[in-house]
């Protein structure tokens, strides 16, 4: 048996979140085409549109702003990240002034250990589950080990709230406990600034949640089955028969209007 060598598996999966592999797995998977025709394919796109993308003139980006490549926070653990669907998101790095206080005050570390959890829900409101490998190399420009030392300082600090990254959401369970457990504060009237704080999520995350479980909610009451709404929803058939499921959240597929969830605060 060979020896498992971490560095080159990690720089594998880091290959797998660029541009140019999300357009093979799209061809591959929607095209039905071999690894082969795929890469043909691309080569023939970057040779005819290439040189006109170069001549357009790109938005300004906002500062502290990145994107990043990362894979859709649906797909199942196990599966390889060369087959996963990927998505682009928008990551809010930098805040400005409050950051600059606390890189010069506190230091990097803190930096990255407040960053963090914020970077990894606003991922997550976008569809993404972030990996040690996306905040090391691809955020904070840091090695892993720096990346696994801080997780472990927020876990110590806040061992009741959970980081959703790809690594952890998919033991399964928190994730999807929390979700439900955002549902249910809204069906008990909670405002948006009560669950955010509550729960530790960005109002982005909570909306997101919130807007799933109507959809889920509305399908449901067309007698609509779990795989049908998972197929519909483009989420996890986990996810749905939570919501489902749940005590307290199971009527909703008997409901005939959508239900109303959320306070917004005044």
């Amino acid at each position: 048996m060979g020896v498992r060598n971490v560095k080159r598996q990690e720089l594998r999966r880091l290959e797998e979140k660029t541009l140019d592999a999300r357009f093979l797995t799209e061809v591959q998977q929607g095209l039905s085409c071999s690894p082969f025709e795929s890469e043909a394919v691309l080569q023939v796109v970057k040779e005819v549109y290439f040189p006109f993308l170069d001549q357009v003139e790109s938005a300004p980006t906002v500062p502290g702003k990145l994107t990043v490549i990362g894979v859709c926070a649906d797909e199942p653990a196990g599966k390889p990240i060369s087959k996963c669907e990927k998505r682009v998101v928008s990551l809010t790095l930098h805040r400005g002034a409050a950051d600059d206080e606390l890189l010069r005050h506190k230091g990097a570390a803190a930096f990255r250990q407040a960053r963090i959890p914020d970077l990894c829900q606003e991922a997550l409101s976008q569809g993404v589950l972030l990996t040690r490998e996306d905040l090391a190399y691809r955020i904070f420009t840091d090695g892993t080990r720096t990346i696994s030392r801080d997780l472990a300082a927020l876990r110590q600090q806040q061992p009741a709230v959970p980081i959703p990254l790809r690594s952890t959401v998919h033991d399964i369970g928190p994730l999807l406990s929390h979700r439900v457990q955002i549902v249910r504060l809204a069906l008990e009237g909670k405002t948006m600034t009560e669950i955010c704080q509550q729960m530790r999520h960005s109002p982005a995350a909570v909306a997101n949640y919130l807007a799933t479980f109507t959809r889920v909610a509305q399908l449901a009451a067309q007698k609509l089955q779990p795989g049908q709404l998972a197929f519909l929803l483009r989420r996890g058939r986990g996810l749905i028969e939570r919501y489902l499921d749940s005590p307290g959240l199971s009527p909703l597929g008997r409901r005939t209007h959508p239900p109303t969830l959320c306070r917004h605060d005044h």
